[in-house]
């Protein structure tokens, strides 16, 4: 299912319904631009995270994305504003590929008010109604029947939007992951199943923990389409997600897709970058195809990118970034009342038809 497309923007159309050349040419820059800067607005957030950390801004569990901007950028850039994301506690980037602001993020990171889930959820538990964006779960692979209820729920209702499940290869081995997987085939929900395949669960590498390496070939159990990718190539990522997405949302079919990826960091910030699981060689390997450098080469040879406008691009970042931080930073923490806020949601009938759900 896995496309060696290089691109998919779609030519522009003069006004006599023909292709114009310059309007196609320009159409695919633009895109081009937006998927750099997402994944850039990833990897330099992350970067600082991993700063905040080490300094005491950022308390608890931190598990950072570095490595894997490809496959966030490339499946949330296709969803329209209305369809819906869940995750995994590895979110940072999800969030904000999915445009939660940066500010939103960083405060939620650093605990504070002005937080997307107002300080309450921390790293591992992102989450915003504003863009459908779900969370954020801490319990490997809990999550994957929220999503098949979501996509339950949309079909019930006699919706179009589809919703997006990320999740790692250890999750799998899960019993939820199969009842989930088996409900939605059966039933023919709107979700698109995300393996993100970065080889390791915390330090247990997919050859010791799975009796099958192709993990998608798992979604043959419920006949349900399937596919793997090159979770490096943004471009790859969009063709095959595009083709799931589309399915999704018009025949209202499930996909399960095993995205190949790395990470370049530890587990989580308490854990080493190398040496203990796996080796400085072997991640040195992977990091020649760092999907950020992949892309920039792409560009570069579309004729998209020069030098100056990726200088500029990278420096609008890290000054959103530092925006981010510095708003953070002057969020005032909760008040101890808010303990007792938001921990019952009015559920009946009435509530959700008068739109108060």
């Amino acid at each position: 299912m896995a496309s060696k497309r290089r691109t998919d923007a779609r030519p522009a159309k003069g006004a006599n319904g023909a292709t114009s050349p310059e309007s196609s040419a320009q159409d695919e820059k633009t895109l081009h631009h937006q998927l750099l800067r997402s994944m850039l607005l990833q990897r330099r957030f992350e970067e600082r995270c991993a700063e905040a950390y080490a300094i005491g801004r950022i308390g608890g569990f931190c598990h950072l994305y570095i490595g894997q901007e490809a496959v966030s950028t490339g499946t949330l850039s296709l969803l329209r504003p209305d369809d819906y994301v869940i995750t995994t506690y590895r979110d940072h980037g999800q969030a904000l590929a999915r445009g939660i602001p940066s500010r939103a993020v960083m405060a939620e990171l650093f605990g504070r008010i002005d937080g997307c889930a107002r300080g309450k959820g921390g790293s591992m538990h992102m989450f915003d109604k504003a863009t459908n964006f779900l969370g954020g779960h801490g319990i490997v692979g809990g999550h994957i029947p929220i999503a098949t209820g979501v996509g339950f729920a949309i079909k019930y209702r006699g919706g179009d939007q589809v919703i997006v499940c990320f999740f790692g290869e250890a999750a799998v081995n899960n019993g939820a992951f199969h009842e989930a997987l088996n409900m939605a085939a059966l039933w023919k929900l709107p979700v698109l199943f995300v393996i993100e395949n970065n080889r390791y669960g915390m330090g247990t590498s997919v050859e010791r923990a799975s009796a099958i390496n192709d993990i998608y070939e798992r979604a043959a159990s419920y006949d349900m389409p399937r596919g793997q990718v090159d979770g490096q190539d943004v471009f790859a990522v969009r063709a095959a997600m595009k083709e799931a997405i589309d399915r999704a949302r018009t025949e209202q079919i499930p996909t399960l897709l095993e995205v190949r990826t790395y990470r370049f960091m530890g587990h989580s910030m308490s854990d080493a970058v190398h040496s203990t699981y796996r080796t400085k060689a072997e991640l040195d390997e992977y990091l020649k195809r760092d999907p950020i450098a992949l892309l920039r080469l792409q560009m570069e040879e579309a004729g998209t990118l020069t030098q100056e406008e990726l200088e500029a691009m990278d420096a609008a970042v890290k000054a959103e970034v530092q925006d981010a931080w510095d708003f953070a930073e002057q969020s005032p923490e909760p008040p101890v009342e808010a303990l007792f806020e938001d921990v019952l949601v009015d559920t009946t009938s009435d509530s959700i038809h008068a739109g108060r759900v």
